[in-house]
This record gives C-alpha cells, structure tokens and sequence, in this order.
C-alpha cells in the first residue's frame, strides 16, 4: 500500500485527534463495561445491572446543554479560546467524578455508585460535545474521513486502557473475593490517565472558526442559569433511578418508561417558555441557541428530514442492545476477568480498531451511503455468533473467533456513521446539530439495552441475541430507501 495512501491518517490534525479521541474512549467503559463487572462482583442482580445503562441517557440527551458549550464562555479558561476551554473543563470534571465514583461501594449504597456514575457519563458527553465540534471545525469536508479514522482509532485504544486495563489492573489485585479497594484503585488509575487528554488540548490549535457568540455577559450568565432551572426540573421529572433501586421487580413496562421520558422533555420546554415569556432570557438567545439548528437542518433535508432521524435513531440498535449483556454474558459463560480483559477488551478493542480504519477508508472509496450498509449488515449477522457461543460449551477460541468478529463490525459501522454525521452538520451550528444527531442515534437504543437483563431472566441468551440481530435488519432498507431519494447537502 503506497505511503501516499495513508498520508491523510498522518497529518498533524489527524495525529492530534487520535490523541483526543483517548480521552474520549477512556471515560465510557468505565461506566458500562467495567462497571457491569465491578457490579456483578458486588452481588448487584443481572436486571438491575443492564438497568445502569441508563445512565448513558446523558449521551442521548447532551444536545440539551449544547447550546451552552456554545454560547457561554468560561471565565479565565476562556483565554484558551471557546473550544479548548470547554475541553479542559470537561476533562478535569471527569478526573473528579471518577475519583468520586473510586470512593464509592455498590455492595452497600448502590445511589452513591449511581450518582457517580452519572457524574462520569455528563463530563463525558460535555466532552464529547465539544470533541465532535471540535473535529469537524479543525479541517475540510475532504479530510473529515481521515479525522474520523484517527479519532475513533485514539478511542479505541482509550477503551482498551479503560476495559482490558481495568480488568487487568483489578484481576491482579485480585478479584475472587469482593473487595472495594481494588476497583477504587482502578478508577483512580484511570483518573491519572486522563491528563493525557489535557496535556494533548494545551498543544492543540483553535479551529480558525468565525463564532456568533452574545457579546452581553450578563445575558450569557441568565441563560447559563435559565438552563439550570430547566434540566433541575428535568432530573426531578425524571427520577426513575430511585425507582430503580427501590423496586423489588426490575421489569418495567416499555411503553410507560418512554411516556415519561416525553412527559419529563415537555416539562423541560415548558420551564424554558415560561422564562421567556417571563423575559429572564432573550427570546433571540433561545432561538439561536435551540430553534435555529434545527430549522437549519429541516430547510435543508425537508420530507427526507424524518427518514435521515430515523437511519440516526436505528442505525447502532443491535450493537448497543447486545453490549450492555455482554461482559454478565461472558461471567456466567464460565470466562474469567482475566479472559474477558485479554479477549474482549484488548484483542476486542484491537479489532475494532482494525474495523474503524478499514470503515473510515471504504467511506473514501466506496462511498459513504455504501459503507453504511456494509457496516449494519456485518453488525446484525455478527449478533448471531453470540447465540451460537451462547449454546455451545465454554471455548476461548471460539470466543476470541466471536469477539474478533463482532468487534470488527462495530469498529467498521462506528466509522462510516460519524463520517455520515459529519456530513449531515452545517458548520453554522456544528456542536449543536452533531449533539442532536448522536442524541438520536443513542436513545431508543439506550432505552431498549435497559430491559436486557430482564428478557434475558425471562427467555435465555440465545433468544436474546437472535433478537438482537433481527432488530437490526430494518436499517437495511432504510439506507438503500435513503441512498435514493436524498443528496447530502452544502454544509
């Protein structure tokens, strides 16, 4: 392969991505993956283990508080310029919230285990936010596929320290008889780590990107405030968490769940109304901040705009369904911690690696619409090699073989999709509308991955993981319907 062929995964902004697409990928296992074994290890039951999942609602809902990443700036970070100041703020936030969470101990007060966890999962997806914008706005259109690669490789690698490396960390401080000390020694391990993510934004560039920020501070600090008291009645809406642990039966019925979510997004808007009515925000500054990305992205997708919504919300359902099962999967196959961080979470991260390279070059040559289709019909068939691992007696080849496989799939699908986010975003509101499009893509997903355990305990793992895969087989004919009939347009 000629050198010339991969300069663009080499260029300093792609190198510099591949650094904060670590820090990225080291804080979000750490509240699914190695959580779900630290909880299982606690003696916290299958179904309420999957239930945690939820936690990653605030990836779901992050383009809630988009528009504050970008309309406020941050007093004496500020200096550093909009988006590397929201980046260290991020970071350090996820340095303290995984120290808090290394304090913690689920087998005796499982809320503090909660709160930490949400904690860690908010100052991700802040971090996120702004990664997102930061990577679009850092290079053209034509580069955006090398970026993607290198972000999602520097990701991957994160999730290996944070997966293999927690597991490997707590496996030989031993992990046969509970202990609290040896998971509030990995989380604190992984907090040191994340000052590689810092020390990368200090030798990172501001994007040369032209911001219509408000130039009254004092207007700035009341939508700062106004935003507070919003997502305040948001968590008071939504208090399913307490629920979570006081219910004697973790089965929930979906449907009710999914109408108090809408209930709880009603409240949010109508606190957000009655202050601009009330005029303690500038109706200009909502607008700007919630009403124009989105009209944005309906003026320039019309009717085709609910398909697109739709491919974003279905598009990584049969990944995310079958992950939150899968390190309590791999514990009761008979594996052990040791096993599951080598083959899962090292040799796993490795392929999904390989995966992400290969999708963010296809996205290059074969097209991005193309690529898309590969990647989920490679992700719902490989769904299925979980429901033969699951029938067949315990074998570490055969689960290096299935991991290896699932691994690649999602590494490929995971790159080709942010490069088609990344084309869907107008670089007029890149953090907002990216924020709402990986919002979309994670909820249902989320939502669903949450009754997991539950199906599991009523109808077994070889159901569970056909289900997975078939769930997936829609998206199928939505990218073929969409490659038709709609055009990326000008950003």
């Amino acid at each position: 392969m000629p050198l010339s062929y991969l300069s663009p995964l080499l260029n300093p902004n792609s190198l510099r991505m591949f650094f904060l697409g670590f820090a990225a990928g080291l804080p979000i296992l750490l509240v699914f993956s190695t959580l779900s074994v630290w909880l299982f290890k606690a003696g916290v039951n299958r179904a309420t283990i999957t239930l945690f999942s939820w936690v990653g609602f605030a990836y779901s809902f992050k383009f809630i508080w988009t528009p504050i990443v970008d309309n406020l700036k941050i007093p004496i970070l500020g200096n550093l310029g909009h988006r590397r100041s929201w980046l260290i703020l991020s970071q350090l936030m996820i340095i303290f919230s995984l120290i808090f969470i290394s304090f913690t101990d689920p087998k005796n007060s499982l809320i503090f285990t909660i709160i930490g966890a949400i904690f860690i999962a908010f100052s991700s997806a802040t971090q996120d936010i702004v990664l997102d914008a930061f990577r679009i706005e850092s290079a053209p259109k034509i580069l955006q596929g090398a970026l993607s690669s290198m972000y999602l490789t520097g990701y991957r690698i994160g999730m290996i320290v944070a997966g293999a490396g927690s597991l490997w960390i707590a496996s030989f401080l031993g992990t046969e008889i509970y202990d609290q000390k040896v998971w509030q020694q990995v989380y604190q391990i992984m907090a040191v780590l994340m000052l590689f993510g810092v020390i990368t934004v200090f030798y990172s560039s501001e994007p040369k990107i032209k911001r219509d920020i408000e130039k009254k501070y004092n207007q700035k600090i009341k939508f700062f405030f106004a935003f507070l008291f919003s997502l305040a009645g948001f968590i008071l809406c939504y208090s399913y968490f307490k629920d979570l642990i006081n219910s004697k039966e973790p089965i929930i019925n979906f449907i009710n769940e999914f109408i108090k979510i809408t209930f709880c997004f009603l409240i949010f808007f109508l606190i957000i109304y009655l202050l601009i009515k009330t005029n303690f925000i500038n109706k200009e500054s909502a607008k700007n901040a919630y009403a124009k990305p989105v009209l944005d992205f309906l003026k320039r997708y019309g009717s085709k705009a609910t398909s697109i919504l739709l491919l974003i919300g279905l598009y990584r359902i049969s990944d995310v369904v079958l992950g939150v099962m899968a390190n309590v999967f791999y514990i009761e196959k008979g594996f052990s911690i040791a096993e599951i961080a080598t083959y899962s979470k090292f040799f796993g991260t490795i392929a999904t690696i390989v995966g992400g390279i290969i999708g963010g070059l296809a996205s290059v040559h074969l097209g991005v619409m193309r690529s898309l289709f590969i990647g989920a019909l490679i992700s719902a068939l490989s769904n299925l090699l979980f429901a033969w691992l699951a029938i067949i007696t315990a074998d570490v080849k055969i689960l290096a073989f299935v991991i290896t496989a699932d691994n690649i799939a999602s590494g490929f699908a995971g790159a080709t999709f942010i490069v088609y986010l990344s084309a869907l975003t107008s670089i007029k509101f890149t953090a907002t509308q990216y924020a709402l499009f990986s919002s979309a893509m994670l909820f249902l997903p989320k939502l669903i991955a949450g009754y997991a355990g539950s199906f599991v305990n009523l109808f077994g793992y070889p159901t569970f993981f056909v289900l997975s895969a078939i769930i997936g087989v829609p998206v199928l004919f939505l990218i073929i319907w969409i490659n038709k009939t709609v055009k990326i347009s000008k950003r």
